[in-house]
């Protein structure tokens, strides 16, 4: 999706796009889903991305997983699709997008935890009733929701 949405860019320069992307949430055994502390703007996140062109969303999904956690997704459940106002995200270059974030669940997955550093900082479980402070508007929803499942 890099080049799609540079090319994209050049054409729209800040405009605000609607942009697809999926988002995993991983939850293990004891219940606890997996965070990210994103090494741009410090938030903690889902892993999750764009999609690229001709990719589905569930592809993409598990394809950013993998990069983003080392994670293999072996099996994915579509939880919830999100976007509007709830998806707004203004990046430090100044480019605004509006999501539409797939967002889907997976217990079944393999592999050893390995962030990927160029956007992770540091990956963890956590218990959907620690939840840090420092999310976005849809992640704090998106918590909200997996509490009432």
């Amino acid at each position: 999706m890099a080049d799609y949405l540079k090319k994209l860019r050049e054409k729209t320069g800040h405009m605000p796009l609607v942009l697809p992307h999926s988002v995993v949430i991983v939850i293990n055994n004891q219940n606890q889903v997996l965070l990210e502390e994103r090494s741009d703007d410090g938030f903690f996140d889902f892993p999750g991305g764009g999609i690229d062109l001709k990719e589905s969303a569930e592809d993409a999904a598990k394809r950013e997983l993998k990069e983003e956690t080392g994670l293999i997704a072996n099996r994915l459940e579509l939880f919830k699709v999100y976007s509007g106002e709830i998806t707004h995200y203004v990046y430090f270059n100044g480019d605004e997008i509006y999501g539409v974030d797939c967002v889907y669940i997976c217990r079944d997955y393999s592999g050893e935890l390995k962030p990927q550093l160029s956007e992770v900082k540091k990956l963890f479980f956590c218990s959907l009733d620690d939840m840090p402070e420092k999310m976005s508007p849809r992640n704090k929803q998106i918590i909200i929701d997996l509490k009432s499942l």
